[in-house]
């Protein structure tokens, strides 16, 4: 009798994992997947040129259907899994289907952190974390003029850029004075500033957005100085947070994320986690090298 792998998270971290696997043990293992998004595996990392139209969704997928036919797995797509029974080893999903473990591997990813401001829960009002939330931009950006991306880190650039390119007006509101922080000096964020202007991006730095405005729909957003912009879509970029609450519900240790040793296992022996979702040595991760060397080490 083959040992069952169960892995709740369809996403890079996960499937990179069962890859390193495939390479090492081909027949180790029965491996049934669970993927909330209805589609098989695919590159998040390019859901920029996606959205810039340099490329179809077909083309950023990296796991076709047939390849999880190929070897042997079992993939429930649009199937979220809403419950770990540890003592009796199963996952329940939210459609009360169950399927038991030997081992369960968690890599639930992340999930964009939202501003708790007032109208944030407006039909409009997005992240930028999934190929649904650029389906969101497109679509908004036949029907929809006005734009604000609120975070002028990469993913909020990248946001912003292909708004653009799909003729949106857009306006980027980001804390810090200077653009992309993390990664750039003063002068070269100027730079970098200047050049996105010259294509059309229009830059609030230093603002901080108070409220998010509209009845039934986004209309605005209004910052803490009173000065209010206009917006049929608002895309938030202002971080992400680890998605642990499938881990946490089930028992697991979790700080801010899902605390694992050297090997990538939980605290449950019986249980690992790779990906965003995880907290190693305290840190977390957001970067995709990282993630594919807890796979591999996994």
């Amino acid at each position: 009798m083959k040992e069952k792998l169960v892995v709740v998270g369809n996403g890079m971290a996960g499937i990179r994992a069962v890859e390193e696997l495939l390479k090492l043990t081909p027949e180790k293992y029965d491996i049934t997947v669970f993927g909330a998004e209805p589609h098989p595996n695919y590159n998040r990392i390019l859901l920029s040129p996606v959205l810039t139209g340099e490329k179809q969704f077909s083309e950023i997928v990296s796991n076709d259907d047939a390849w999880y036919t190929e070897h042997g797995i079992i993939l429930h797509k649009g199937a979220k899994v809403v419950d770990i029974d540890r003592r009796n080893r199963r996952v329940i999903t939210d459609r009360a289907m169950t399927a038991s473990y030997d081992r369960l591997l968690i890599a639930t990813g992340s999930n964009p952190f939202v501003l708790p401001v007032p109208g944030k829960d407006l039909p409009g009002v997005i992240g930028f974390r999934d190929f649904a939330d650029v389906e969101t931009m497109l679509a908004a950006a036949k029907q929809y003029r006005h734009a604000v991306v609120i975070g002028g880190g990469l993913l909020g650039l990248e946001a912003a850029n292909g708004l653009v390119k799909q003729g949106m007006k857009v306006t980027v509101i980001h804390l810090p004075d200077v653009l992309m922080e993390r990664q750039l000096d003063a002068p070269a964020a100027k730079m970098l500033k200047k050049s996105l202007e010259d294509r059309g991006l229009e830059f609030v730095l230093g603002g901080v957005t108070e409220e998010i405005i509209g009845k039934k729909r986004v209309q605005g957003v209004r910052l803490k100085d009173g000065r209010e912009f206009t917006a049929d879509l608002v895309v938030m970029a202002v971080g992400i947070r680890p998605n642990i609450e499938l881990a946490k519900k089930s028992g697991l240790y979790c700080e801010r994320g899902v605390v694992v040793n050297d090997t990538m296992q939980s605290y449950d022996p019986s249980v690992y986690a790779v990906g965003e979702c995880v907290q190693h040595r305290g840190q977390t991760y957001g970067l995709v090298a990282p993630l594919f060397e807890q796979a591999k080490v996994c």
